[in-house]
Parts: structure tokens; C-alpha cells; sequence
């Protein structure tokens, strides 16, 4: 079994982990809701009408 080293090696990758944390929201406003998410929830989740406010030219 190979371990990985202790130290500053770690490579993190930005996008995966803004993708991982928005699956979260998503699965725990899922798991809070009593019945499926509709698309504008989900949206407001994921604040997509916010990412769209600051798009430029809209």
C-alpha cells in the first residue's frame, strides 16, 4: 500500500471542488425537501439567476 507524503504536494484542483461543494447543496437541499426539487429550486441552489446578474452584456 502506498501512502502519500506528508507535506506540501497536494494539488488541488478549483473547479472540481466548486463542482464537488455545489453536488453538496444539491444533495442536501434534495434531502430536506419533501418532494422532488424543481428546476427554479435547483437554480436557486446553484444560483444561477445570480452567476446570470453578473454574466456581462446581460
Amino acid at each position: 500500500m502506498r501512502v502519500a507524503p506528508v507535506g506540501g504536494t497536494a494539488v488541488q484542483d478549483h473547479v472540481a471542488l466548486a463542482e464537488i461543494e455545489l453536488c453538496g447543496e444539491l444533495i442536501i437541499a434534495a434531502s430536506a425537501a419533501h418532494d422532488r426539487l424543481s428546476l427554479q429550486s435547483i437554480d436557486e441552489v446553484l444560483k444561477v439567476a445570480e452567476e446570470r446578474a453578473d454574466a456581462p452584456g446581460e
